[in-house]
């Protein structure tokens, strides 16, 4: 599996690596179990920085996409061919969408929506 990152490619580095990832499992190049590189050495590989190939991995991860496995290493989940096919970016842009009109058709203004959300992502840091 060969990734190649586009710096001039407006889709953020980490969401790169992610899709490709995806990609390769959905061709069948990565199958179930197999393993994949550690965060250092991927990053290294690539040129990244090692925190943007652990973000990549961390949300892979919580996808689905791939499982860690401590010190063993990085591996395919099982599901993952199932589970790249989930879309979570485009299920909330969705959800947002949804709501954002609602608030609009009861003439909340768009500046009263963005302090409201601020506020909740405020209060709700992981």
């Amino acid at each position: 599996m060969e990734i190649i990152i586009d710096i001039e490619d407006p889709v953020p580095l980490f969401a790169q690596v992610m899709e490709q990832i995806k990609k390769a499992v959905l061709s069948g190049k990565k199958n179930p179990g197999e393993p994949l590189p550690s965060i250092r050495q991927l990053a290294n590989d690539l040129e990244l920085n090692n925190k943007t190939v652990a973000k990549a991995y961390r949300l892979l991860e919580r996808d689905g996409v791939i499982q860690a496995r401590g010190y063993r290493g990085t591996f395919i989940h099982p599901d993952a061919k199932a589970n790249s096919r989930v879309d979570l970016t485009a299920w909330v842009l969705e959800e947002l969408n949804e709501t954002i009109e609602a608030l609009r058709v009861k003439d909340v203004t768009d500046s009263e929506i963005r302090i409201a959300f601020t506020n909740i992502m405020n209060n709700h840091v992981n």
